[in-house]
This record gives C-alpha cells, structure tokens and sequence, in this order.
C-alpha cells in the first residue's frame, strides 16, 4: 500500500492540473476521475503498476476502475497529515462512510435535464409544445439549432427616427459599440452573439418568466417544472459564455422556482455564489398561500470567484474629520475569504502597531518595519481560514499613519484600519426602499404610454441599483429577457452599451417606442430620469433574427378558418423545411381525416410538421438562392461575424 501510494503521488505530480504550491489537489483528482478525463487515464496507464491495479482486462480490452481508483485517492492515508479521515472534509456519507458528494449520489436532476429545449412564442397567450433535442443522441440536430443566425430588417434609431442601417460603429479593438435591440428566440440570438461578444459582458441581468402558471412559460406538458429547468439550463449556459472573467449576472424569480434555480446556478457558475437578495415588491403582502407574500428575490453570481462588486451611495454621517474632510474606519482586513492566503499571497504582511504612540483619536502609529516594542498585527483567520488584507504592501506603505491606522481592539489586541471618505457602502441583501416597488414600475409604464401596456414591468430604480452594483460607464451590459425593455431605458440613461434580446413582437414593439423616448430625454415620474441628470440623446441598432419556418409558425397560429390552413399546407409542401417523420404522401391521400380535425387540432398538427431546427435561417446557409437574402443583408452579416 505505502509503495502504491507514493508511486501514484509522484506519477500524479507530472499532470500540472492536479499540483498548487506544490500539494496535490486531491478533490480535482476525483472530479477528473469522475470525468473520465483522457489525460489523467492516459497517465495512469503510462504506469504498469497503476494499469495493473486499476484497470480491468476485458477480452483484451482495458477498461478503467474508477470507482476503485476514486475509493483509493480518498483514503485517509492520501492526505498529507492522514490522522482522520475527517480531516478536512464536513458532508453527508453513505452507510460505507464515502463522501456522497465525491461519488456525486446527489445532483439537481429531472426528466430532459441532457437536452435543448426549442421553442419560441411570439404572443403571451401562446402555448407551444415541447421540442427536446437529446445532447448525446442528436447532437447534428442540436448543432444546426444552435449555429449563428442570419440578421435581417437592420435599422438605426436615433432622436430624428428610423434610418438606414450604416454599419456597425467599433472601437480601435474591432469591438461592436452600438446598442443593439435584437427580435427573435433568445437562446438563438444569444448563440449568433457569441463570435462578436463572447467573453465581454460585464453585467447580465434577466427577468425570466417565473413558471407560476400565469406567466409567459406557456410549454404544454406533464413535465412544465422540467420544461422550466430545461430551458432555463439552455440560455444560462450560454450567457456564461458571454460573460467577462469578472462579470456578474442578476437573475430576478420568485418562490416558484428559486431553490431549484440556485442549485442550478450553483453548477454552472461553478459556485461562485454571491447573494440571494430579497426585493420587497409589495410590503402589504399578498393574501394568498397561508402566508402573504411580500418580496421576489434577486439571485446573484459571478462568473469567477474573486470578483468584487460595485458599493452603492448611502446618506449617514461620519464621526470623524482631519484636514481632508469626514472619514469613518473600516477593517483594512478583507472579509471576503474568497480572498486568501492561498490565492492572494501578496496581501498577505504584517503591520507593527506603536502601543506607546497613540493620537487624541486613540489611533496608534503603525509601521512595516519591525521595530523594539512594536507590536506585530496580522489579518484574522475566519472560518479557519488565513486572509489577507485589502490593499497591498507597497501601497499601504504610502499611506502609513494618514489613511492607514491603528485602533485597540475588544480583545485588547490592536486592528489595522482604513480612513473611508466616500459615502458608499456594500449592498445589503434586504432591499426595500419604497421607489423599487413594482408599483412604481407599472406607474412610470402607464405615465409613458397613456396605459397599461405591459404587466408587472420592473421599476427602473431597481434596475439602476443592479446596474450600479454590477457595472461601470461604459460596460457592456446585457438583458435577453428584455420585456418592455425597462433594463436597457436604464442602461441608456447610465451611460451603458446594452444588448436587449426579446421574442415577444408587442414586447419588442413597446421596447422599441420606449427606448426612443428615452433617446428624446423623457423625464416621466417613476423614472430615473432626473435622479441621473438624464438629457436624451443617443441611438440604438435594431435587428432581426431571419425567419424560415418560424414564418410558417405565425401564420398557422394567425389562421382563422380550415380553407387558411389547407391554403397553408399546400405552400408547406413547396418551401418549408418539413419534419423528417412528415411522409406527405400519407397525409394528402387521408386528406378528408385532416379535414374532420378541429381548427385547433389541424394548426397543432401542422406546427408539429414543421423542422424546428429551420425556424431561423442559419448564417452558414447565407448564400443559398432559396433562401433570398439580399446582397444589404449579406453585407450587414459578413460585417457582424467579421467574415
């Protein structure tokens, strides 16, 4: 055992995946382990003793244990000081007394979970059935689905209205700096995006339909809760792709919902768990489910761990003032254990602390250098982990006993402390300020409009605080459940670049109208209007994915009468893309079968006709004849995927 173990230490130390400061990281073993990863087999058999341990000989077939190999690694005697089985390791264990979540026994799971949902709803009141497309069993399929789109219908809208598309504006970088307003199925559009934007989003926010069974989830199936998951996985996956490496997203959802969602999060962002902070849209309460509700929540991710976000502006006062002006003190120590020894090395110093050298504040002299009877400070363990200061070494040195001091502590040890002057701090995970309420959303909808013309929109000041929280001027900012299009109104007044993706064509419509008259300067009450200064000005870029057969889909849903319909068949046969299941032959010869049908049975039998994989015309598919894309479009494309 002592000689296998030390054998299999050392082969794993040539994978430089598996090493940090020079310790093996023993949990990505067993997750490589779980992933069958090639690299890590092809290692193990490049040892006879391994090969012969754990791998088994299949008709001269080698097969890998790793159930075996994954039982070893976690063995007590794997670990460095091996005096527990328990020695870092708090979690659930089987009657074996193996770790469940090593062997991954508990998952987030549900019928479809391996699958593309496709659909897409251009109404509200819409249903549309399920459409899966299995990852492993159709993954051709799949690929057609997800491949980039062709944009048409381009337009530039600015204070003296619609103009002729003009070409996308860029930066020096190449980078696209317009506005874009973009119709079409969001998981699509948000696949077409990612040549030009993948990697550059520095903030996403979405208002998902919450699957409450009056919402805009309209799927029809025994598995609506599996449906949700689905198509939620689908687009979140994408948009993390989309994400820069310090970017956050803002997910608004409601009781429904929100604890299968967080686990959800928790798989795709990789654990990079912020905060579930609760919104308080109603503080009276809704009367109904034995306790009235009074708040949605805001789930919050970033895409990677050592992510800082935005403080917000708050009105108090400060109890102390030197020459500059007020201050407050803050730990100089960083909370966040995010933020360690192990990851953050370079904040880790001491300080030395004057104990004889105290001001009429009682703020100690501090240095970095050791000195006789000084005091050596170092940041706190938390959780009995070692962090780290917040500014490093060579800054702090500049700031030594001006912005950087020394105050007793409860202990009768001394703290490291900053000077703050700005008026800001952390969000809290609590918001109830009365001008977040949706109420004040539908108020500013209905003073922009004349009427109510969209249901529970979101008010901007909630929106203008996740934009503060999450973004800066000039970021790129992102909302593909755009709705009225309240995120990017916001975004507009903030000085953001935003993309806004809806489905919806009234959604769109209403979009569309109220960004202009933000572009116009609109100063309606329950906006942010004169709470930013807010001038108008600006111009946004609107498009459209292409329809193919999502054209069919519109008119099949429009038809009022069986003579509409069978008219529309007909046309089917000639240039629509028909479900490889379709045999046309059988279906006009039990022409008087179809004509017996419901209105509504014949329309649900001709959507089902239909190839979903064609609803859009794919942009690889550009310069086919049949398609018509005019030589205006094709130069719009060429231009936005930089071919």
């Amino acid at each position: 055992m002592k000689n296998l173990l030390d054998n299999l230490k050392s082969l794993l130390q040539n994978d430089e995946r598996l090493i940090s400061k020079g310790e093996l990281l023993k949990n990505k073993i067993i997750e490589l382990a779980l992933k069958l990863d090639k690299d890590l087999i092809k290692l193990l058999l490049s040892d006879e003793k391994m090969k012969e341990v754990f791998f088994v000989n299949v008709d001269g077939a080698l097969i890998f244990d790793k159930d075996k190999f994954i039982r070893f690694v976690s063995n007590k005697q794997f670990l460095p000081d091996s005096y527990t089985a328990f020695k870092n390791k708090i979690g659930l264990i089987d009657e074996k007394g193996e770790f469940i979540s090593e062997k991954r026994e508990v998952v987030l799971s549900w019928p479809y979970k391996d699958c593309v949902l496709e659909g897409g709803m251009t109404k509200e009141d819409q249903k549309r059935d399920e459409i899966f497309w299995n990852e492993i069993l159709a993954p051709d399929e799949i690929s057609r689905l997800l491949d980039p789109k062709v944009f048409t219908n381009a337009k530039r809208i600015d204070k003296n209205g619609e103009h002729r598309f003009d070409g996308f504006r860029t930066d020096e970088k190449g980078d696209i700096k317009d506005n874009l307003i973009i119709e079409g199925n969001n998981l699509l559009a948000l696949h077409s995006l990612k040549k030009r934007f993948a990697g550059k989003v520095k903030l996403i926010y979405i208002d998902p339909p919450y699957n409450t069974g009056n919402d805009s989830f309209k799927y029809n199936d025994s598995f609506n809760h599996s449906s949700w998951l689905t198509f939620t996985k689908n687009r979140l996956e994408v948009a993390k792709d989309l994400l820069k490496d310090d970017g956050v997203i803002f997910i608004s959802i409601d009781d429904n919902e929100q604890a299968y969602l967080k686990v959800l999060c928790d798989k795709i962002f990789e654990n990079n768990f912020v905060a579930t902070v609760a919104t308080v849209t109603n503080p009276a309460g809704r009367d109904y489910g034995g306790i009235a509700k009074t708040n949605d929540y805001l789930l919050v991710y970033t895409k990677k761990a050592d992510t800082e976000l935005n403080w917000v502006n708050v009105e108090k006062e400060f109890p102390y003032k030197d020459e500059k002006g007020e201050f407050e003190l803050r730990e100089l120590r960083n909370r966040n254990i995010r933020f360690n020894k192990g990851n953050r090395p370079n904040l880790f110093y001491p300080f030395y602390v004057n104990p004889k050298n105290r001001d009429k504040n009682d703020f100690y002299e501090i240095s970095l250098e050791k000195k006789k009877g000084w005091i050596e400070v170092l940041p706190k363990k938390s959780q009995g982990i070692q962090t780290v200061w917040r500014w490093g070494k060579e800054h702090a040195g500049e700031f030594l006993n001006t912005e950087i001091i020394a105050r007793k502590s409860n202990d009768g040890g001394y703290r490291i402390m900053e000077k703050y002057r700005e008026k800001k701090q952390m969000a809290r995970s609590i918001w109830a300020e009365k001008e977040i309420r949706n109420e004040m959303g539908t108020l500013h909808i209905k003073r922009l409009f004349g009427e109510k013309v969209f249901d529970y929109p979101k008010s901007e000041f909630l929106l203008k605080k996740i934009i503060d929280i999450g973004s800066n001027e000039g970021d790129l900012v992102l909302d593909f459940f755009s709705g009225s299009g309240s995120f990017g109104a916001v975004a507009h007044k903030m000085g953001r670049q935003y993309i806004l993706i809806e489905q919806m064509e009234d959604h769109v419509r209403i979009a569309r109208q109220r960004l202009k008259k933000v572009i116009d300067g609109e100063q309606i009450e329950g906006g942010i209007s004169k709470a930013v200064g807010w001038k108008g000005g600006g111009d946004f870029v609107y498009l459209e994915l292409m329809k193919w057969n999502e054209n069919f889909v519109e008119k099949i849903q429009k038809a009022k009468t069986k003579d509409e319909l069978q008219k529309l068949w007909e046309t089917m046969k000639k240039k629509a893309f028909l479900s490889y299941k379709v045999d046309i032959k059988a279906v006009d010869e039990n022409a008087k079968d179809f004509a017996d049908l419901s209105i509504a049975d014949q329309k649900r039998f001709l959507l089902e006709c239909l190839d979903k994989n064609h609803l859009y015309v794919n942009y690889s598919e550009i310069d086919d004849e049949e398609y018509g894309v005019s030589e205006e479009d094709k130069k719009l494309n060429r231009e936005f995927y930089k071919s």
